[in-house]
């Protein structure tokens, strides 16, 4: 019998058993269902991944009323870094918060990093605009934020980390980007609490953010809970 009908067949026998099956499946980084609203249907380690916020909505990102709600003096107060820190802000959208650490980092840099192509361009538009050389505007992917390897002090996602659709790949490419002491910032509306105005999917809890880092190679080391209606989760490299 050729060797490759052989192994076809044994493959078949052994996994119509109900045991392979179930150890196939369970095996898959992501498993999909049918999509809720607002969802894709592809589920990572339990929660569905959301649909991403396009560039149309920039008007929402830059809301007047954004620092009352969410205070974002106080996040950015927070932020560990110092003059010398280079940051990656992964899907910066209309770099709102770009912008806005960007002097804060007098000589070191922020990368502005977005998969849509109109986000791009309009960071890349704003940053001349504002004389702002120490911003890079970046086109990532959904599996890469295209950074340097060992170069990032501080990977922040502002209400990003849920709609990533490859959540794995990303974090491994974040983790080869940031430098030993580097740190990964998660804001997140609290999943936690059905009186925040968001929609489900586009919330996470704690519990979950720490599962989901844990099992790419991070640990929690501080819960900011000073933000009225998001979690402020500093994460690093596990040792």
């Amino acid at each position: 019998m050729n060797k490759s009908i052989f192994h076809f067949l044994l493959i078949t026998i052994f996994c119509t058993n109900v045991s392979c099956q179930a150890q196939t499946t369970s095996n898959a980084t992501y498993t999909f269902k049918d999509a809720s609203r607002d969802g894709t249907g592809k589920v990572y380690l339990g929660r569905e991944i959301s649909q991403v916020m396009g560039f149309a909505g920039k008007a929402w990102l830059e809301r007047a009323e954004r620092e009352r709600e969410e205070g974002i003096s106080m996040a950015l107060k927070n932020l560990p870094i110092d003059a010398n820190s280079v940051i990656a802000d992964i899907g910066a959208g209309s770099g709102y918060y770009t912008f806005r650490m960007a002097p804060l980092v007098s000589e070191g840099k922020v990368y502005a990093i977005d998969i849509q192509e109109d986000a791009v361009t309009y960071i890349k538009t704003r940053s001349r605009e504002l004389g702002m050389a120490n911003v890079i505007p970046v086109l990532g992917t959904e599996k890469s934020p295209n950074l340097p390897e060992g170069e990032i002090d501080l990977v922040i996602m502002v209400d990003v980390y849920h709609e990533l659709a490859y959540p794995q790949e990303m974090l491994s490419a974040i983790y080869k980007a940031l430098k030993p002491d580097g740190k990964i910032l998660l804001l997140e509306y609290k999943g936690e609490d059905p009186s925040i105005a968001i929609k489900p999917l586009h919330k996470m809890t704690e519990k979950q953010a720490k599962k989901e880092l844990k099992a790419n190679g991070f640990e929690l080391v501080e819960n900011g809970n000073f933000l009225p209606i998001q979690h402020y989760l500093i994460f690093e490299k596990a040792d």
